[in-house]
């Protein structure tokens, strides 16, 4: 099974799908100073839950963009079921190819989705492409608590840097971190189980599909991997970007 199909399965229950609360996720807008004149796009959007919560608490108006449907149509549904579609747009469609209109907004998004432009250095290149002269970046990505790290684990992660070496990629590419908020084990916790509620549901209810026991396998990878290293050794973190100088 690809592993677009696993994750449709997986957090088919899940709104936001990161580490992250919807009380953060608001707290995160406050500090970006969102208000009704805000443009945001949100590369990765996922659901559009972070969309949504920014155009009920804030009033923004932007666009969302990610490449799976079944994503794109729950974030369609999302979005005009609280009344914004005239405000927000969803396009499904990848990331890294995406025409969207060049230093037109406000905030430039990526929640979890580095791996658009493979890493947190090139995904502040290919955003700082979309914010005005002044704007902001608001970047979810993963970390490791410590260096040490057991070695067949980080080989599995080779994507993942210590915090600090994120921070002077932000430097290196002419930002500076102005604000984060981070994970708790709470909500780790709420998004790892949240997956594995999805799987097991979709296992229950497809007894004869011809790759439930690779959905099984997956399930127990990921219950592993979690609890053996995962909660020990990852962070996540949403981190707002501002231009050095400004």
């Amino acid at each position: 099974m690809k592993f677009f199909d696993l994750k449709n399965i997986s957090e088919r229950y899940l709104d936001l799908i990161n580490p992250i609360s919807p009380e953060k996720i608001v707290m995160l807008g406050k500090m970006l100073r969102l208000n009704s004149y805000s443009r945001v796009i949100d590369f990765g959007c996922g659901f559009g839950e972070i969309l949504g919560l920014w155009a009920e608490q804030f009033g923004i108006s932007g666009e969302g963009i990610d490449i799976r449907e079944f994503a794109c149509q729950r974030a369609r549904q999302r979005i005009a079921s609280a009344g914004f579609a005239d405000r927000i747009e969803i396009s499904c469609a990848d990331g890294a190819s995406y025409p969207f209109a060049k230093h037109a907004f406000d905030v430039a998004v990526c929640s979890g989705a580095t791996f658009i432009w493979d890493g947190f250095a090139a995904s502040i290149r290919a955003l700082r492409e979309a914010i005005k002269h002044g704007g902001r970046l608001a970047i979810g990505e993963a970390y490791w608590l410590t260096d040490q790290v057991p070695s067949e684990f980080r080989l599995q992660q080779k994507e993942v840097n210590m915090e600090v070496d994120q921070l002077n990629m932000a430097h290196q590419e002419g930002f500076d971190f102005e604000y984060m908020l981070r994970a708790s084990h709470h909500d780790w916790d709420r998004y790892e189980a949240g997956n594995w509620y999805g799987l097991v549901r979709w296992i229950e209810e497809n007894p004869n599909h011809p790759e439930r026991q690779e959905v099984i396998d997956h399930l127990h990878q990921s219950q592993d991997e979690y609890l053996r290293y995962g909660r020990q050794y990852f962070g996540w973190a949403i981190y707002i970007l501002s231009p050095m100088g400004y």
